[in-house]
Formats: C-alpha cells, structure tokens, sequence
C-alpha cells in the first residue's frame, strides 16, 4: 500500500507542471479570444458612428438647404410685393447714364447722370412709387429741393428739382401713389433745362435704371 501511494504521489507531481501550463496556454488563449471579440465589436460600432455622421451631415445640409430655399423665397415675395410705378407720365430728356456721359447746357461740359429726367409743366404733382417711409427732404446743392424715399429691401428712390415738397414730413409712412411734392426747377445743375423732375432708383446704394422698372 505504501507503495501504491508514493506512486500515486509521484504521478500528481508530475501533473502539476502540466496542469499548470495547460492552465496558462488556456488562459492565453481565452485572452486572445476576448482581445479579438472586442477588436471586432469596436470595428462593428465605428460603421453606426460614420453612418450617424453622415446622417448627421446630410441632416445639417438639409436645413442649410431649406434656410436658403426660404430666404431666396422670402426675398423673391417681397420683391413680388414691391412693385414700382412712375412718379409722373411725361417724356424723358436726359436718360439714365452712370457709366457715359450726356451733355449739360447748365455746365456746359459732358458729365453722368444717375437717373432720369422727366419734363413736365411747372407745379405737375410729382408720387411716390411705392409704399416706404420719407427718409429725408432737403435742399441738395446740386439737385435742389430733394425727396428720398426708403422701401423694402434696401431700395430708395429720389425725386429731385422740385418746387414743394410740403405734403409729406420726414418718417411718415407714404403709400405709392401718394402725392410728396410738385415739379419745380430747383436744381442748379440743372437750371438751364426746361421743367422736369430728376429722379433716381437706388438698390443698397447702387443706382439702378429707373426705365427697367416703370413705364414713364
């Protein structure tokens, strides 16, 4: 029996050391095993993270999108909704010229000219082209007893050489076709044409060719 025993004692011995590295090559291994499972659930969640990225951009395009869409739309109204209309029927007798040059019997010398002239009988009742608010009436040295009308979206017209201008007082609310003034010949530039008003149209600060916009 004591025989038996140390032998059953030698043989455990013997598969300590085995055991052991069966237990380490096991662990390894389940430690591999959980590296590359983790390595390949980070590389699945990375595909729904670019996925929601670019949701996330193509929701952003969209409503940069529509915030254009709507402001092209809202711009497109208000110029639907401000129509111009002529602030005297006569003829023209000097055109729209910003960038050439028309001649000037007051000066006697080729200068340009940024709006129309209107000829019309001494005292004609000069209107407002569309609704806006008086934004100032002065006596220009150039153009005389002068009108400026402020309108939506960064327009202004000038109604200018006029003779009254006591209808309307600076920031009243004017409506288009009401009366601002009467023709006159105020203008020293222009002192020497026959009666008519001197009228601009200006869009945020660039005048613009009254003609392409009313019919006089």
């Amino acid at each position: 029996i004591e025989e038996q025993n140390q032998m059953n004692i030698n043989q455990n011995e013997n598969n300590i050391p085995q055991n052991i590295d069966k237990n380490l090559n096991d662990k390894e291994e389940n430690d591999n095993l959980i590296e590359n499972s983790n390595h390949e659930n980070l590389e699945k969640n990375k595909i729904p993270s670019d996925e929601n990225k670019d949701l996330n951009n193509n929701e952003n395009d969209s409503r940069e999108l529509v915030d254009t869409n709507s402001q092209i739309e809202e711009k497109k109204e208000s110029q639907e909704n401000l129509k111009f209309i002529a602030p005297l029927k006569g003829e023209i007798i000097r055109e729209f010229a910003p960038d050439s040059l028309v001649y000037s019997e007051t000066l006697e010398e080729w200068i340009t000219h940024n709006g129309v002239d209107v000829k019309a009988d001494k005292t004609s009742v000069v209107t407002a082209s569309a609704d806006g608010t008086i934004y100032a009436i002065k006596n220009d040295p150039r153009y005389g007893l002068t009108v400026i009308i402020e309108h939506d979206d960064g327009y202004k017209t000038i109604y200018a050489n006029l003779l009254t201008a006591e209808y309307v007082v600076e920031g009243e609310k004017v409506q288009s076709g009401q009366t601002i003034g009467t023709v006159g010949n105020s203008a020293v530039f222009e002192i020497s044409d026959d009666y008519h008003l001197h009228f601009e149209i200006l869009k945020d600060g660039d005048y613009l060719n009254p003609t392409d916009y009313m019919d006089f």
